[in-house]
């Protein structure tokens, strides 16, 4: 019987082993041009197999040189407000307590990662002034999931309306579908809701979606409208939609007269009735020509409970509600999840052109870029994507006349390599392709990358729990740090020219 030593076995061992350590010095990094991913391996043409590079082994391989120090230093650069409410605080103490602007002697402002105008445009930022103090500024602020539940729109339309009056949260889907603190929306179960961009579902062949990009409706929708005989045996259809004060929302929010609810396509006979606490207010019928209406509803003080029911045979496409004060700023919070802000041009452009006319929004917030960079391969893609994109602010403003344009960029994002967490290789320059697109079409950029502190910063906000643990939206400190170093970049170009010099 052979007989193996241990020695020999040890031998064999630190041999596998050797072997194995040296082809580390044979795996190189994955390139960028071929795919995002840049896990260490061996690769030809088309094959790849992952394996460490030895700096990757030891430690030696850095994705960033940020540290906790320095993310901690760009969340301090500003202080953001406590603004959320009680209902044992009156919207007196509140506001009040709120109304203070940043302290300047307090930021270093060389330190903020400013919104970058376009060299064309030299009085733009007056142009925004002059817009938020004018008697009424509507804001379209378009985004992904990042700002779902009204994050981010919420905290700067607070800051807004605080400077520059104004009242209401603006747009709110007749059927909400995810949490928000704004109002409180309470809709009848017989709605549902379809939007433009959730590829889930089957787009309307009209594609008149509206200025909001999605509608309820009561009944379902059909692509043709039934001849007589069939509408004669359709059922008539009550649907209602409750509208209250939410006790957790900005004071702000709770203050608002101006009540529209946005409609089109409706061609059969629909009556509509309003009460607020049980009394009826007004009782009309909506108009039956298939085009895009606002029905108004107006009150002397913010209703308590305001109840709007519809009935028909056939529903309307209902574009949503908006709740604002009768003057100063109002900013819709249009999320829309999943989308990377390239499906405006596709949408009924009658409808929208109606309905901005309507709206009348004299600036536009788009806030896109994190949904498509998973998907951009190389350079050219995301050249394509920036290009794209403005394309889409350009179909808006020849519809929404005498709109300025603001883009948020993308945040920091991460994808697992080599077992940590890494900013995508391609991003830095989407950040950048995006502000240079931005600024030749006359769309001013902020870039929410560099202001989190670029590369490698979105794990460490991760750590500090400004973020959440998928690494991508924003917790609700993290929001507010977010929010407050966007509001305070704009805000140093709102000032007056006089304080301006101060400064």
């Amino acid at each position: 019987m052979l007989r193996i030593r241990p020695i020999y076995i040890s031998l064999f061992i630190l041999f596998i082993l050797g072997g194995l350590f040296g082809l580390m010095f044979l795996s190189e990094q994955g390139k960028t041009e071929n795919a995002q991913t840049q896990d260490d391996g061996f690769y030809y043409q088309d094959v790849s197999l992952k394996y460490p590079t030895y700096a990757t082994f030891l430690g030696l391989k850095k994705d960033t040189t940020l540290t906790r120090q320095d993310v901690l230093e760009v969340t301090q650069i500003v202080t953001p407000l406590d603004i959320e409410t009680t209902d044992n605080k009156s919207d007196t103490v509140v506001t009040d307590k709120i109304t203070q602007l940043p302290d300047f002697s307090k930021i270093d402002t060389t330190r903020l990662v400013r919104i970058k105008y376009p060299e064309n445009s030299p009085d733009f930022a007056n142009e925004l002034r002059t817009k938020l103090a004018s008697r009424s500024c509507r804001i379209l602020h378009y985004g992904d999931s990042q700002i779902e539940g009204d994050r981010i729109t919420g905290y700067l339309r607070n800051r807004l309306q605080l400077m520059y009056g104004g009242g209401g949260p603006g747009f709110l889907p007749v059927l909400p579908v995810y949490n928000q603190i704004s109002a409180i929306i309470t809709p009848s179960e017989n709605w549902q809701r379809y939007a433009y961009f959730d590829p889930t579902q089957k787009k309307f062949s009209h594609r008149k979606y509206g200025a909001y990009l999605s509608v309820s409706r009561f009944t379902a929708y059909q692509t043709e409208q039934p001849d007589s005989t069939a509408m004669s045996v359709l059922p008539v259809v009550k649907a209602s939609v409750t509208i209250g004060k939410s006790t957790k929302a900005y004071a702000k929010f709770r203050r608002f007269t101006n009540i529209g609810l946005h409609y089109g396509n409706c061609n059969t006979p629909i009556k509509i009735t309003v009460y607020n606490d049980g009394v009826l207010i007004q009782q009309d019928s909506l108009i039956t020509d298939g085009k895009y209406h606002q029905y108004k509803i107006r009150t002397s003080t913010t209703p308590t409970n305001l109840k709007i029911e519809v009935e028909g045979k056939i529903s309307a496409d209902f574009y949503g509600l908006t709740l604002d004060a009768p003057s100063g700023v109002q900013i819709d919070n249009i999320a829309m999840r999943g989308a990377s802000g390239t499906i405006f041009a596709s949408s009924n452009a009658g409808t929208y052109s109606r309905m901005a006319r309507q709206l009348k929004p004299k600036i536009v917030i788009m806030q896109y870029g994190g949904n498509t960079m998973p998907y951009l391969k190389d350079s050219t893609d995301v050249e394509k994507y920036a290009k794209r994109v403005v394309n889409q602010a350009n179909w808006i403003r020849r519809r929404a006349k005498n709109t300025s344009f603001i883009f948020i960029g993308p945040t920091d994002m991460c994808q697992p390599v080599n077992g940590k967490m890494e900013t995508y290789p391609l991003l830095p320059y989407l950040d950048t392709k995006l502000m240079e697109t931005c600024l030749e079409n006359n769309v001013a950029y902020w870039s929410m990358y560099k202001a989190m502190g670029g590369k490698g910063a979105m794990a460490l906000w991760v750590d500090e729990k400004l973020t959440a643990k998928d690494y991508m939206h924003f917790t609700w400190k993290g929001t507010k740090i977010i929010s407050e170093l966007f509001f305070t970049a704009l805000y140093l170009d709102l000032k007056e020219p006089k304080t301006n010099e101060e400064t």
